[in-house]
C-alpha cells in the first residue's frame, strides 16, 4: 500500500473495528481456545476394545428399563455414560465401571459445557453478536492484508504483523467457516433421511459396523438421529437406519472449524490458531493504548504548560 492517506484510513478502520467489538471478540477467542483442546482430549481418551455391546446394553437396561431414552453420550475422559431422557430430570450419568449413577465430570468436560454455548450463542438473547463479531474479525483481517507486507522487527508491532501474515490463510478460514456454520452452509450433499430408531436398536446397528468403545454419541441433532464415531485418529458421522448406518456427507466448514481431522493434529492446529488470535487481539489493543496515552502526555493543556513554565 503506497498511498499514505489510504493506508492511514485502513489503519483507523482496522483499529476501530477491533476497539468497538473488543469484548465480544475476546469472549469468542477465549471460549474458542477452551474448545480447541477438545479434539486432542477426545483422541487421547478413546481406548478401542474397552467397551462391548453387552456392557452398554446392560447399562441402558438398568437405568432406562422402559426404553424411553432419546440419546447417549460417552465421555471417554471421565469413563461415564450419559443417558438422555425425555427431559433433563429423566437424564442420568452412569459410571462405566460400577454402573452406578454419578455426578462427577472431568474438569475439562465442565469447561466445554460452559464455553460451547457462549461461543455459539454469546450470552442472554444476544445470538446476533456472534455472527457480527465473526464477520468483523474477518473484515479486520482483510483490511490488514491491504495495509502492506510486514517488516521483520523484534517489537510488539512486528510480532503482531508477522503472526498475522504467517498464519493468514488459516486465520481467515477460521472465522469464515464459523460464519458458514452459523448460517448452516455445509458445502456438502444433502444428508440421508431415515426414521429415528429406538436408542437400543440404534446402538445394535452401530455395534455391527463399529467398535462400541469408539462411539462418542447417539442422539438427535436437529431433525435427525445421528451417530458420531471417534476412533482417536478420525471422526465420522452416520445416520442409523434399520438396514445399517448411512454415512453423513462431510461438513467441511464444521470439520475445519472444530479441528475434527487427523486425530490430535486438527486440535493442535486449532490451539495454535486460538493462541495466535489471543496474541493479535491483545497486542493490537496494547499498541493502541500505548500510542493513545503517549499522545495525551505529549499534548498537555496550555494552562498546565504555562503553570509549569512559571
Amino acid at each position: 500500500m503506497k498511498n499514505p492517506s489510504m493506508q492511514a484510513f485502513l489503519l483507523r478502520m482496522h483499529r476501530w473495528i477491533t476497539l468497538v467489538l473488543a469484548i465480544p471478540l475476546a469472549v469468542l477467542i477465549l471460549t474458542g481456545l477452551v474448545l480447541s483442546f477438545n479434539p486432542i482430549q477426545q483422541a487421547v481418551a478413546v481406548k478401542p476394545g474397552s467397551l462391548t455391546l453387552a456392557q452398554l446394553q446392560a447399562h441402558l437396561a438398568k437405568h432406562d428399563p422402559k426404553g424411553e431414552a432419546r440419546g447417549m453420550i460417552l465421555d471417554h475422559r471421565m469413563g461415564t455414560l450419559s443417558i438422555q431422557g425425555k427431559s433433563r430430570r429423566d437424564s442420568v450419568t452412569v459410571d462405566l465401571k460400577s454402573s452406578e449413577k454419578t455426578s462427577h465430570r472431568h474438569w475439562y468436560s465442565s469447561w466445554v459445557r460452559f464455553a460451547r454455548p457462549i461461543h455459539e450463542h454469546f450470552v442472554y438473547d444476544l445470538d446476533w453478536v456472534v455472527p457480527l463479531s465473526t464477520a468483523a474479525m474477518l473484515v479486520s483481517m482483510l483490511i490488514g492484508m491491504f495495509m502492506g507486507l510486514p517488516r521483520m522487527t523484534n517489537s510488539l508491532s512486528g510480532w503482531h504483523k508477522v503472526t498475522a501474515w504467517t498464519l493468514l490463510p488459516l486465520l481467515l478460514l477460521s472465522p469464515l467457516t464459523g460464519l458458514l456454520m452459523t448460517y448452516r452452509i455445509s458445502l456438502s450433499a444433502p444428508a440421508p433421511r431415515s426414521e429415528p430408531l429406538p436408542l437400543i436398536e440404534a446402538l445394535r446397528v452401530t455395534a455391527k459396523q463399529h467398535d462400541p468403545s469408539t462411539i462418542a454419541y447417539i442422539r438427535q441433532r436437529g431433525p435427525r438421529e445421528m451417530v458420531l464415531i471417534n476412533t482417536g485418529s478420525s471422526q465420522s458421522q452416520y445416520v442409523p437406519a434399520a438396514d445399517g448406518l448411512k454415512p453423513m456427507p462431510v461438513n467441511l466448514p464444521r470439520v475445519f472449524h472444530q479441528g475434527d481431522f487427523f486425530g490430535i493434529w486438527g486440535g493442535v492446529m486449532n490451539v495454535i490458531l486460538s493462541l495466535a488470535f489471543c496474541l493479535l487481539l491483545g497486542s493490537g489493543l496494547w499498541i493502541w493504548a500505548r500510542r493513545t496515552f503517549r499522545k495525551r502526555n505529549r499534548v498537555r493543556p496550555a494552562g498546565a504548560r504555562s503553570a509549569s513554565a512559571a
